[in-house]
């Protein structure tokens, strides 16, 4: 095996490993939440408490991989959450009573390593890859994210059977370890001196809010990103108690539904290189915008579970494909240097939609039922992207235009005059 794909299956493996487990922990956390208190706005709290403290931890989280390079990162970020997942599962195991509030803890503490985790993907994306195969590594990645919805699930309904959800969690923390032993391979990429200083620090982090406010299209896309979050936080929030309590479909039920959608992810992983040479990220980001507005509507409309089910799936396909015009594109844009800089308050912007998300549960969700709320956001995310999508696929062509202009331009001021002929004519 070349070099270069040996690294691509270690990036890879580490990859769906940390999914997988991170899947593990969906499956298990809400149903255990959800049966010991009986209420959806115990999920949306539970939602809600998980993600805020993360939100403030993606800008600092992208300046680290900029020093760091990534891979390190990742490793230590893996190795962390595996430690903090186990100990959870020996306090659940010792003092069943604090079940509820152990988790939700440790749920703050996990999301609060996704940023880490996050931002050195992002930033070890484009070491691996060149520009040309950069569409094909961002659809890897995000492949890897359906796979491992197959997958996880699949060892979760398996597992929880012979060994019940605490313990099924200690899988996960063993998970998170062998993802983090899978990067410790990979390049480390070069690592830069950090300021030194409070002061210096703070500047690197507003140097990032400034390079992202002054990039028109990563701006336009991070705003459809917390849009599309925003509907899907508030449909996963309530996805256990949709399934389990609205349709009185059985756990196996919850768990099928995420393994459909990773075995579609599989079929992707075949698909959509070929759809990357007919069409491009353009267009496949579109059509993956238009079926996810179609089917969160359905799904707010569901009256079965048979209905619910291929609406969900479809769903988060389109999610994907969004994700691969959503990844390749602003990598494009922003400076290499500079990467984790912006990304991380880029995912701050996006990611702040999950405690609204989890907020809207307890409570305009609690009142008026989670799948009218799901109805409601598909019909604004519809009208919101028939406006700003085009515009943020209209400024990346600008923006690429004119850093080829740039390119252009450099490279014609760089090359060298030719020296004067024989037979030049010297003015005197």
């Amino acid at each position: 095996m070349s070099g270069g794909r040996l690294r691509r299956v270690r990036f890879a493996g580490g990859v769906l490993l940390g999914l997988m487990a991170e899947q593990l922990i969906l499956f298990s956390v809400p149903l255990l939440i959800f049966q010991d208190s009986g209420e959806v706005s115990m999920l949306g709290l539970a939602y809600a408490l998980e993600w805020l403290p993360a939100l403030l931890v993606y800008p600092f989280a992208g300046l680290i991989a900029d020093r760091d390079g990534g891979t390190r990162l990742f490793s230590r970020a893996n190795t962390a959450r595996g430690l903090l997942l186990g100990s959870a599962v020996v306090l659940c195991l010792l003092v069943p009573s604090w079940t509820i509030g152990v988790l939700m803890a440790n749920g703050a503490l996990l999301a609060l390593l996704v940023a880490p985790v996050r931002m050195s993907i992002e930033k070890t994306v484009p070491q691996l890859a060149t520009e040309e195969e950069l569409p094909r590594t961002q659809a890897l990645f995000q492949n890897m994210e359906l796979l491992a919805m197959a997958l996880g699930p699949g060892l979760a309904v398996v597992a929880v059977m012979v060994v019940g959800k605490i313990w099924l969690l200690s899988i996960a923390a063993v998970m998170f370890l062998a993802a983090a032993a899978c990067w410790r391979k990979l390049p480390r990429g070069t690592r830069t001196p950090g300021a030194g200083t409070v002061r210096g620090n703070l500047g690197e982090l507003a140097l990032g809010w400034k390079l992202l406010l002054g990039n028109r299209p990563v701006v336009l896309l991070a705003g459809l990103n917390f849009s599309i979050n925003l509907v899907f936080a508030t449909m996963l929030g309530a996805n256990a108690a949709v399934v389990t309590d609205v349709f009185h479909a059985p756990e196996s039920s919850f768990a099928l539904l995420n393994m459909l959608v990773g075995i579609t992810g599989l079929a992707n992983l075949l698909i959509t290189p070929r759809l990357l040479k007919r069409f491009g990220v353009g267009l496949l980001g579109v059509v993956g915008y238009t079926a996810l507005c179609v089917c969160l509507l359905i799904l707010g409309l569901a009256p079965s579970f048979l209905v619910y089910a291929p609406a969900f799936v479809i769903a988060l396909c389109g999610v994907a494909y969004f994700n691969v015009f959503n990844r390749t594109e602003r990598v494009k844009v922003i400076p290499q240097q500079h990467l984790g800089k912006v990304m991380g308050p880029f995912f701050l912007i996006g990611l702040l939609s999950y405690p609204i998300g989890g907020v809207l549960i307890s409570t305009v969700g609690a009142s008026i039922g989670p799948q009218r709320l799901v109805a409601g956001l598909a019909v604004l995310l519809s009208l919101f992207g028939a406006v700003v999508l085009p515009l943020t696929i209209r400024s990346f062509r600008r923006a690429f235009a004119a850093k080829a202009a740039a390119e252009a331009e450099a490279e014609a001021a760089a090359a060298p005059t030719p020296a004067p002929g024989p037979d030049a004519v010297q003015a005197v």
